[in-house]
């Protein structure tokens, strides 16, 4: 198959906001509405333009003249227009000294686009903070596809030496754009893990065998979760009945083998 595109390089974003005393003070959005104010001399108006309603935007000014300890916007009475608002000169300064943050904010973000692996902790940071109902998930690389009739059989390695195959319809495989060296990651859910203790001359048709020690065990009333490290980092997590955690004296420290059906990995793709 054909090289994988490289791919795209993760960019770190973030936004600004001030505080004074813990008190916030907001960030580019209520600085936008001081601005607006300024500009239209009216807090409906520039509610208006910020697509808010009138209170909203009152809520707003009153939270940062009392975030602020004095006002950053003065409202004025009578005259043919009935009256309006305007910024005080503390108001400007804060809205020129969070312009000027913003500016250096940015170049900072852009500062560390250029410092060697920061792209993989990025990719790594972006990993940990995945969440899924599964309990297992690895991340690796596509190594190998077995193409079928209806299935094909992906293998992901997801560190050095270990390997995970999964059946995924040829549709998934075409939909995911799936090619050696693509990253990719597999969701086992720790119900469709099996854990034995003893595999000396057992033959399985469970294509997922991988031989560790028990790291610890969470008991529960009816099942126990099992942890196993089967080396370079990793660990699978199986629930089983406590009466086989018994059967199979299953302790911290104890050899065993967990196995699961390719059938029963779930392939997806980063973002």
């Amino acid at each position: 198959m054909a090289d994988s595109p490289a791919p795209a390089p993760i960019e770190p974003h973030g936004h600004l906001w001030l505080s004074v005393a813990g008190q916030s003070l907001g960030g580019r959005g209520r600085f936008a509405l001081l601005g607006l104010i300024d500009a239209c001399g009216s807090i409906s108006q520039a509610a208006k333009r910020m697509g808010m309603t009138y209170k909203n935007a009152w809520d707003a000014v009153d939270a940062m003249n009392t975030a602020a300890g004095e006002p950053l916007v003065a409202r004025t009475v009578g005259g043919r227009g009935g009256g309006g608002a305007q910024l005080t000169e503390r108001g400007r300064q804060l809205i020129r000294h969070f312009e000027q943050l913003e500016r250096e904010h940015r170049l900072f973000l852009h500062s560390l686009q250029s410092r060697p692996g920061l792209g993989d902790d990025l990719a790594l940071i972006r990993r940990i903070g995945m969440v899924t109902s599964a309990r297992n998930q690895f991340h690796g690389h596509v190594r190998g596809i077995v193409a079928g009739a209806v299935n094909d059989e992906v293998l992901l390695e997801v560190a050095p030496g270990l390997q995970i195959v999964a059946t995924i319809t040829h549709d998934s495989v075409r939909s995911l754009g799936l090619e050696v060296g693509t990253p990719a990651f597999a969701l086992v859910k720790a119900s469709s893990v099996i854990v034995a203790s003893d595999v000396e001359g057992a033959r399985y048709s469970a294509r997922n065998r991988f031989a560790g020690t028990v790291a610890r065990i969470s008991q529960g009333a009816v099942n126990d979760e099992i942890v196993v490290d089967v080396g370079n980092a990793c660990s699978m997590v199986a629930i089983i009945t406590r009466e086989s955690t018994r059967a199979l004296g299953l302790e911290p420290g104890a050899a065993a083998t967990v196995l699961f059906k390719a059938s029963s990995v779930i392939v997806g793709v980063p973002h």
